[in-house]
């Protein structure tokens, strides 16, 4: 190996081993922004139909309107692999984030999220609600 392929091989080293360290101890370091997460899952009423699911989606997206959700995350079923620990049997994700619980409850009795069910809850037939604060 010449001197200078030696050189570019120890400063590239020094250079990803430098980057690696910083990365870490950002993400070790980093304070949840949103730390309140609401997360539901949707089992359709006609879990055959796209045009139901994705009507829900767009109702689920309305959501993102309401002032206290910081963030909001849709999803539909991933063709992921089949496993025993992996439930797709839901059809519609929404995920929440919240900056504290205050946030959250106000967000049960905004006038949006009323008008959601109101207009949304004929295509679900069960709804299961997960939420967490960041320990």
């Amino acid at each position: 190996m010449s001197i200078l392929n030696r050189r570019k091989f120890i400063t590239t080293t020094v250079a990803v081993a430098a980057v690696s360290a910083v990365s870490a101890n950002t993400i070790t370091d980093m304070k949840p922004k949103y730390p309140v997460v609401h997360h539901a899952l949707f089992w359709l009423k006609n879990p055959s139909s796209t045009e139901d699911r994705d009507k829900l989606v767009a109702g689920v997206k309305t959501l993102g309107k309401i002032a206290a959700v910081k963030e909001l995350r849709v999803g539909i079923v991933a063709s992921t692999e089949k496993r025993e620990v992996v439930d797709n049997s839901w059809g519609v994700s929404e995920l929440m984030f919240f900056s504290d619980l205050e946030g959250q409850a106000s967000y049960q009795t905004d006038p949006i999220h009323l008008e959601f069910i109101k207009n949304c809850s004929h295509l679900w037939e069960k709804v299961v609600v997960y939420d967490a604060i960041e320990a």
